[in-house]
């Protein structure tokens, strides 16, 4: 069995375990319609699969300098968010869409800063040459999927958010902290793909 035919058969399975899935931030509910957003979960088909994430340029205006798995706002000239994804994933880190195998539809998490995001779960080849766009992302880096599936990976923070106190999920790989929604919808993943 290929990893995409593994990683769609875990996917298409409830999700293991008795916590349930984070939908995302409540607050979110009290502001109005979301913006749909997608992000591609691209795993690299290797003996030790990883996972393509990005850090964010310290400049840009919004998420600066934060972790995050290639993608954005859904655009009206997208299909649909697996088009919206790969295109951002190709924008961003230049990932050929033609290297890209569709696994499924992950699901969805709502950020506090107004998005509903859908994660597309894809497999690409392993050590693809990718640049990051210098505008938008400073890093790529490939964390192995086994450490992100790992509930002993994970720590509860406490943050600072206008004037509150709010609890993130973060994750800590070689220096590189994954925390918020790309966190969140890693543990989401993580309960599909438990039997991986």
């Amino acid at each position: 069995m290929t990893l995409a035919e593994r990683l769609a058969a875990a996917l298409a399975r409830a999700p293991a375990g008795d916590e349930p899935l984070i939908p995302g931030d409540p607050i979110f509910d009290h502001v109005g319609d979301p913006t749909p957003a997608a992000v591609l979960v691209a795993i690299t088909d290797r003996a030790d699969p990883g996972v393509l994430l990005t850090r964010r340029t310290d400049s840009l205006s919004r998420h600066a300098g934060q972790v995050a798995f290639p993608g954005g706002r859904i655009d009206p000239t997208d299909a649909d968010a697996i088009d919206a994804a790969l295109r951002e994933a190709e924008e961003e880190i230049a990932l050929p869409r033609h290297a890209v195998e569709v696994v499924g539809i992950a699901d969805p998490y709502r950020t506090i800063t107004g998005f509903s995001v859908t994660p597309v779960l894809a497999v690409v080849p392993p050590d693809l040459a990718l640049v990051p766009a210098p505008h938008e992302v400073a890093d790529i880096f490939e964390p192995p999927l086994s450490f992100l599936l790992d509930p002993a990976s994970r720590e509860w923070r406490d943050m600072a958010w206008q004037g509150q106190t709010r609890r993130v999920m973060e994750l800590n790989w070689q220096g590189q902290r994954i925390w918020g929604a790309t966190a969140a919808m890693i543990v989401n993943l993580s309960r599909r793909l438990a039997s991986l």
